[in-house]
């Protein structure tokens, strides 16, 4: 007959979690209530729900709100590392969808995806745009933007031009993607859709002539 060891966890016992895991537990959370709400309108005790610890213990990893952000944006820029990654991998193994040309197309298509599959990652790129105001946090998307940038190029093999045409794409994918439509010309359907109604709104609304007139 077998006697357990005095060392194990009694039932039922919580198990300890590492800092480590907790922090990156909380850069998850992060992400997505961020993506939400932005770096202002955010409360850290949100996120610290959403992990299920107190807020004081997510200033004993994180410096202030402001820091966290900061973690969330630079995962948002490593996802994106990865993403390019595996599309350029794919791509070189074969893998890549048959319309794909090169390795930017095959980027550029993953990108795609992961705007498509992942709203948070859309939406906290727009929110780290937008807090730019803030010294610390343009000071960081800058240097990750310029990081990408050279990543694609040095990945790719791409000219300036067509690294310029590739993120200028990037850009307005990401407009489309957050008003979940699919493209931005002047002459798509969903545009003149909405100029259609403006045209048909304003002609309802007009006083009609008096008579004599």
């Amino acid at each position: 007959m077998s006697v357990e060891s005095s060392s194990a966890e009694p039932a039922g016992a919580r198990r300890r979690v590492p800092a480590a895991e907790r922090r990156e537990a909380l850069i998850s959370a992060a992400v997505h209530e961020f993506a939400s709400s932005g770096l202002h309108g955010t409360p850290v005790d949100r996120i610290a729900r959403r992990v299920g610890v107190a807020q004081p213990y997510v200033f004993s990893l994180f410096a202030g709100k402001r820091e966290l952000f900061i973690a969330a944006v630079d995962h948002c820029f490593d996802r994106f590392v990865e993403t390019f990654t595996l599309a350029a991998a794919a791509f070189r193994a074969g893998q890549a969808p048959e319309d794909c040309e090169d390795v930017l197309m095959a980027m550029g298509g993953a990108y795609k995806e992961l705007l498509s599959t992942d709203r948070d990652y859309l939406m906290l790129q727009h929110q780290a745009y937008a807090a730019c105001d803030d010294e610390l946090v343009r000071a960081r998307v800058r240097r990750r933007y310029a990081e990408l940038v050279a990543f694609v190029g040095e990945l790719s093999g791409a000219d300036p031009e067509r690294l310029d045409d590739f993120f200028r794409h990037g850009m307005a994918l990401n407009v489309a993607a957050a008003m979940g439509v699919a493209e931005l010309s002047a002459g798509c359907s969903w545009v003149q859709a909405e100029l259609a109604g403006l045209a048909l709104a304003d002609a309802s609304s007009a006083p009609a002539g008096s008579a004599g007139e």
